[in-house]
């Protein structure tokens, strides 16, 4: 008896076994998950093609528990150019390697964190993981309490309680990145090659994350300025200043917005008339209307935000991008769908620095147009942020870019 059952039990198992190959191809093919588009205030998007190139697929006892993963944007949607996009595509890559494994991308209108659940209520299928990109995402905790068997990837945030303090969850890996250090990096850049002496930046919505690139980038421009001697403006339009939520008055340039470039396009004129030719966009997708501003101006150049934005930048024969402070998203994202693949995933709240390079910036000859002193002198600068000899003011640790000197960055440790 026990003899028969164990033959039907191979026989099902080696049944399976030629399924799978026979449709393996096609797995690859159409690792994306392709969903209609639902009436709510949730979409679920049609996905994209992949372009991948022979991948052998092998059975493992992993292909049997391939990770459904839904990833949840903002209104700018997973092809922005910038945040959401380097975040979707840390997943393609999980996808590449695991062709098993789906991804379903989900764009919602919410930007209130007080209906963020509501977004969550809407997805109809279960998935394995659920990655979500932006602050607005912090009051997950909720959701994720009531689904424990569902992980929770969060980009910028981490889970709040009911009296918005942070918590951590056993099935929630929040991760929040150092933006102030990239940021810096900018500033750096742009105070090094300017022609003119006067920079800018301009920001999405004054987000925590938002006014650390600010902070930074002001503080780098300020480092230049001390150890270089030179004195490089930075020009601030007073109608668009920058209040965070709790009424935080930042200065800057803000958009209040990450998908009106029109807007984004005013302020990049008005800043090129004030003589900025440098600007530094982290302003999501509607950044790309300070692009379009700096592309019919005349010696101006953009410093992109979150992933390389070289492609981005080509105007005709020529590119506007000086160089991209980079935030490597797509990486950790990556590296947490491994862990829940091996088994070793842990919730916790991290944030990222230099150190792990998890932010940096472009330096390739061939995707940037800085100078080798330039690159020489913030290479320099990268290794003291990595050590810590250099902390720039963030609103993390509640330090402003007025208060930054060479001298006070041991305090701020």
């Amino acid at each position: 008896m026990k003899k028969t059952v164990m033959i039907k039990i191979v026989l099902l198992f080696m049944s399976i076994i030629i399924t799978f190959i026979s449709c393996g191809t096609e797995n690859v093919k159409n690792s994306v998950n392709e969903a209609d588009s639902t009436e709510s205030s949730v979409e679920v998007l049609e996905s994209s093609d992949i372009a991948q190139e022979d991948v052998s697929i092998e059975m493992t006892a992993e292909e049997f528990s391939a990770l459904k993963v839904a990833v949840i944007s903002g209104a700018s949607g997973i092809e922005d150019n910038t945040f959401n996009e380097d975040i979707y595509n840390g997943i393609i890559e999980y996808v590449s390697r695991h062709p098993a494994s789906s991804v379903t991308p989900i764009k919602s209108e919410y930007v209130d964190n007080d209906e963020i659940l509501l977004a969550l209520n809407d997805i109809e299928d279960e998935y394995d993981v659920i990655v979500c990109g932006g602050v607005v995402f912090n009051k997950i905790t909720q959701y994720a309490q009531q689904n424990p068997n569902q992980k929770f990837v969060l980009i910028d945030a981490f889970p709040i309680d009911e009296n918005g303090n942070d918590v951590e969850l056993e099935n929630v890996y929040g991760m929040q990145f150092a933006e102030q250090e990239s940021g810096f990096l900018a500033g750096m850049a742009a105070a090094l090659e300017t022609k003119t002496g006067k920079v800018a930046v301009v920001n999405g919505i004054a987000y925590p994350s938002n006014i650390n690139y600010q902070y930074g980038f002001e503080c780098g421009v300020k480092y230049i300025n001390e150890t270089e001697g030179s004195d490089v403006e930075i020009v601030e339009l007073p109608t668009y200043s920058g209040t965070n939520s709790e009424g935080l008055h930042v200065g800057g340039n803000y958009i209040n917005s990450f998908t009106d470039t029109e807007t984004a396009k005013k302020i990049g004129k008005l800043l090129i008339n004030e003589g900025c030719d440098i600007i530094f966009v982290a302003a999501g997708g509607a950044g790309m209307g300070v692009f379009d501003a700096v592309k019919e101006a005349e010696d101006v150049y953009v410093i992109g935000c979150d992933i390389d934005q070289f492609e981005q930048g080509i105007d005709g024969d020529e590119n506007i991008v000086l160089t991209c402070a980079l935030k490597n998203m797509h990486q950790n994202v990556e590296q947490q769908l491994e862990e829940v693949t091996n088994g070793t995933f842990q919730g916790g709240n991290v944030v990222l620095h230099a150190d792990t390079d998890s932010v940096g910036y472009v330096k390739d000859s061939e995707r940037c147009q800085l100078s080798d002193t330039t690159i020489e002198k913030m290479d320099t600068a990268y290794e003291l942020l990595k050590t810590g000899a250099i902390v720039p003011a963030s609103y993390n640790n509640g330090v402003r870019p007025e208060n930054f000197t060479t001298q006070t960055t041991e305090e701020m440790r």
